[in-house]
């Protein structure tokens, strides 16, 4: 009985090495895509995030602020309009997948450039659209997509800043993914902002 036992342990032990990766093969365990972060600003965090989770390409946003002066803000201090911060959204993104370029083009055509600090019906310095770039390529891209827009005559004007990005605090945990966990009440402050209406009509369907 045990000589077959030890027969059949080693036999188990043989075909289990046998099913397994050979020696030396390349792991792709814990392998992750190589991806970029951006950080634009265009209004309320709620609809600058559900519009970029729509672009192919975009891995991850997180609602937050930034451009501020005062460290670890809350909403409500923010709101205020006292802490210099600007609601923003960081995205991560496959760079294979959709490049920087295509990330300003899209970020353009969501909000409203033509106004100073404010987007749509929320008003105030804490509303104003801007460019966050972190290193040159990215200033230059954002600054040759501003000035192709005033050079192409669809916008007389462009308020949004292109600014260095300083640092980003996440917000609260009830703001992210805000369109997703309060779906009726995020379409009813989107319809009553008038955001929509205001994008086609300053760049028609997209």
């Amino acid at each position: 009985m045990k000589t077959e036992l030890a027969r059949f342990t080693a036999t188990l032990m043989l075909l289990l090495g046998t099913a397994g990766p050979a020696a030396g093969a390349p792991s792709t365990a814990g392998a992750e895509t190589p991806t970029a972060t951006a950080v634009f600003a265009g209004g309320c965090f709620w609809c600058v995030e559900a519009d970029f989770d729509k672009l192919p390409g975009v891995v991850a946003t997180l609602s937050g602020y930034t451009g501020g002066k005062v460290p670890n803000p809350t909403y409500h201090q923010v709101s205020d309009g006292g802490t210099g911060h600007t609601e923003a959204v960081q995205v991560r993104y496959d760079p294979k997948k959709v490049s920087y370029q295509q990330l300003v083009d899209y970020f353009w055509r969501h909000i409203d450039p033509t106004v100073k600090d404010r987007q749509f019906c929320d008003v105030g310095t804490q509303y104003r659209s801007a460019i966050f770039w972190s290193n040159e390529s990215e200033r230059k891209i954002a600054e040759a997509s501003r000035d192709a827009l005033l050079k192409s005559g669809k916008l007389a004007r462009v308020f949004t800043e292109i600014t260095r990005a300083s640092q980003f605090y996440a917000a609260e945990d009830y703001h992210q993914d805000y369109y997703r966990k309060n779906p009726i009440r995020y379409n009813f402050y989107r319809l009553g902002c008038g955001r929509d209406n205001r994008v086609q009509e300053i760049w028609g369907e997209h």
